[in-house]
């Protein structure tokens, strides 16, 4: 089952969001190490490379997994309180929102002094001509706080995920671990 149905995430949703969720989170560890490293540091340059191609693919996969999201079904929530069931769907837009801001902090500061993003080696994100006082280091600290805010988010995330589980013996988890058949 790839598409969403009126019980289940499907096989297309399901990958989208754990694939998101593994990216962000070696991103978020990628970043607290990388930020440790000195200039002289054999890596320095490697892991900077890495998280920014990493994180433009992210954004391609964000993108997609945005449109997925507004073009297919999307299954019924599965607890009886409209309350929680608003609040975690506020939760969701704004982790995207979060996400979208800590994209374009990154992107203000990789390209900074102008020269584009290379990703992986294959293709370059251009820089736009446009830029502003101390844009590196104001962006940086956006992209810091708003990735610590996403990762708090995050956990929350997963501890209400885990609550559904097992106070609650729905099956909110396990529509999100494999697609399930239609009640």
């Amino acid at each position: 089952m790839f598409k969403n149905t009126a019980s289940s995430y499907g096989l297309v949703a399901i990958i989208l969001h754990w694939l998101m969720a593994l990216t962000i989170f070696g991103l978020f560890g990628l970043g607290l190490y990388m930020v440790e490293l000195t200039y002289y540091d054999s890596w320095y340059k490697g892991s900077l490379d890495l998280h920014k191609s990493i994180g433009i693919t992210l954004v391609a996969v964000f993108l997609f997994r945005v449109l997925w999201r507004v073009f297919s079904n999307k299954p019924k929530p599965l607890g009886e309180n409209q309350q929680m069931n608003q609040l975690a769907h506020t939760a969701h837009i704004v982790m995207y929102i979060i996400l979208a801001v800590i994209v374009v902090a990154g992107y203000l500061i990789s390209t900074a002094d102008g020269r584009a993003i290379e990703v992986f080696t294959l293709f370059d994100v251009s820089a736009i001509d446009f830029s502003f006082e101390h844009q590196a280091d104001l962006a940086g600290k956006v992209h810091y706080y708003g990735a610590c805010i996403l990762i708090g988010f995050a956990v929350l995330h997963a501890l209400g995920a885990l609550k559904h589980h097992f106070i609650d013996k729905d099956k909110t988890l396990i529509r999100m671990i494999k697609p399930l058949k239609d009640d």
